[in-house]
């Protein structure tokens, strides 16, 4: 089964409400709840019921493995053990939903693009303009935990960034430089390049230099290079590494390109005369894989994990992650909060360099994609 989860407070702490949805495996809803928690509660509280919420109404109904999907980074990141919890008004909540997650057979938390948890973040606003108008809510919370009087710390920010044409302060922002790996032979003639590990061309090595001397440009203050294993990756980290002082490249497995499984090699035209039919339901959903490979989602899952571990780690610092087409399109898409058709009209090149910045209560900005302008 699948949980989405919300939960939001209207001044922080001002009028909240949680909500939750439970569908099965084929997105069919199943059971829905949502409940106003008062004025004194924070979004994170907020956000922590509706996950509570959603675990005991997959309970209910006999769930043995469930999906939880939020908006809610900090969440998702507590959950998941990647993240300390610091603000202790969490910790009461982050408690009762861990012993719910222990009466499953496996829990999995994936953080989504609010646009894509619409539907459980409807029912908390339901619950709090129910409250507001003096009608409660139609399906009150059970949990007698799920108030908080403690005042926003850094941690009790909202699940959504907060709209602004003010340009962010840049306190406690991660800065990740995104590199593609410089041209190889299946570069050049426009074929699947997954797991095969070619090395870069002359060009390719010519157009990773260049993507240094960018890189250098935007900061000579990198605190760290985290790399794809493969070789083309690899090689196009260590150049970074010698344009800004030799930061040493560290290799991270879930930078990996997507495992394309049989159409490994081949080029568009032929995947598309071979495997016709595979080839439409792969374009058509992120869910379905290339035979024998991995789909966008499998990929996106461990990139979420690994960006989520580099801001862990680095916070504060300059990263710069050197990978390839996928997962840097998918980085970009979460960022952008763009959705799945993204993946398909935007193009990036080889040595292309785009950045962003990331705040520890999720918040993003994205201030460059597929600069190529150092190519040239």
């Amino acid at each position: 089964m699948q949980i989405e989860a919300d939960g939001g407070s209207r001044g922080n702490p001002g009028p909240a409400g949680y909500g939750a949805v439970v569908r099965d495996t084929d997105g069919e809803v199943l059971l829905e709840r949502y409940g106003s928690l008062g004025v004194t509660t924070t979004n994170n509280v907020a956000e922590y019921t509706g996950l509570i919420e959603g675990l005991k109404a997959a309970l209910e109904l006999n769930a043995t493995h469930v999906d939880v999907r939020m908006d809610s980074k900090l969440v998702v990141e507590q959950m998941s053990g990647r993240w300390q919890i610091k603000n202790p008004g969490l910790r009461p909540l982050a408690a009762e939903a861990a012993a719910l997650v222990k009466r499953f057979d496996g829990v999995t938390f994936e953080w989504i693009p609010r646009e894509r948890n619409k539907a459980a973040d409807m029912l908390a606003n339901q619950a709090m303009d129910e409250a507001k108008a003096g009608r409660g809510s139609a399906r009150p919370s059970s949990s007698g935990s799920t108030t908080s009087n403690s005042p926003a710390s850094e941690e009790s920010g909202s699940g959504a960034p907060t709209l602004s044409w003010a340009p962010p302060s840049m306190d406690n922002a991660t800065r990740i430089i995104l590199v593609r790996h410089g041209e190889t032979a299946l570069t050049q003639e426009g074929r699947y390049s997954g797991r095969g590990d070619p090395a870069l061309t002359d060009e390719g090595q010519a157009q990773a230099m260049a993507a240094a001397g960018r890189v250098a440009g935007l900061s000579r203050d990198v605190t760290a290079i985290l790399t794809s294993p493969l070789q083309r990756c690899v090689r196009t980290a260590e150049l970074i590494s010698a344009e800004v002082g030799g930061v040493p490249v560290t290799v991270m497995e879930d930078l990996i390109e997507c495992d394309f499984g049989r159409w490994e090699g081949l080029t568009f035209g032929e995947v598309q005369e071979r495997w016709p039919r595979e080839m439409q339901a792969w374009l058509s959903s992120t869910s379905v894989a290339p035979p024998g490979g991995e789909s966008f989602q499998a990929v996106a899952k461990r990139v979420r994990g690994a960006l989520a571990t580099v801001v862990n780690s680095h916070a504060g610092g300059v990263v710069v992650l050197v990978s390839h087409v996928t997962p840097i399109k998918l980085v970009l898409r979460d960022a952008l909060a763009a959705g799945d058709a993204f993946l398909h009209r935007l193009y990036l090149d080889a040595a292309g360099v785009s950045m962003m910045d990331v705040w520890p209560d999720g918040n993003v900005a994205v201030r460059s994609v597929n600069e190529t302008a150092h190519l040239r």
